[in-house]
């Protein structure tokens, strides 16, 4: 589906605010962070995870100091678009946005928390994510306006690995 109008605000909401919707809001705001505001928000409250923090660093995006928070502690400034990564954060999601004129999105996401492992596996997993996410995100916006791809080796493979 293509947008008409490309939003002004963008909120990206997964279950903690931990993995995914950091994840998300950091790619946002590389790719377009010039043209919209981005922010990220979970159902519930939780503590940013290191592999994520991994996982980003590898393609130049440093969320190290990103603060989870819940969706209570939003301003009440409303947003164009949400994009939901989890069934919890939609039905959060569904409530925030039933009054007001808003495009809401839901992307599955593997939720790579939850994975075991040795830390290459754990790691892999939350790659997944991470280019599942840039995937997502330049499907949906990019053919609308053209984003900043940084020029970095792993951003070309991943883009390339994904058309």
């Amino acid at each position: 589906m293509m947008l008409d109008k490309f939003p002004d605000r963008v909120l990206f909401a997964c279950t903690l605010n931990s993995a995914r919707s950091p994840m998300a809001e950091g790619i946002m705001k590389k790719l377009y962070g010039d043209q919209v505001f981005v922010d990220s928000v979970g159902a519930r409250k939780g503590e940013i995870a290191g592999f994520s923090i991994a996982a980003m660093a590898e393609i130049g995006i440093d969320i190290s100091s990103h603060r989870a928070k819940s969706f209570e502690e939003l301003d009440s400034t409303p947003f164009d678009m949400v994009v939901s990564l989890s069934p919890e954060a939609q039905h959060k999601a569904v409530e925030l946005t039933r009054s007001s004129d808003c495009n809401l999105l839901f992307w599955h996401t593997f939720d790579a928390t939850a994975v075991s492992g040795n830390r290459d596996t754990i790691l892999s997993a939350f790659r997944e994510v991470r280019d599942f996410l840039l995937h997502q995100i330049l499907s949906r916006f990019a053919p609308t306006i053209p984003p900043r791809i940084p020029n970095h080796p792993v951003w070309k493979t991943i883009i390339s690995n994904k058309s």
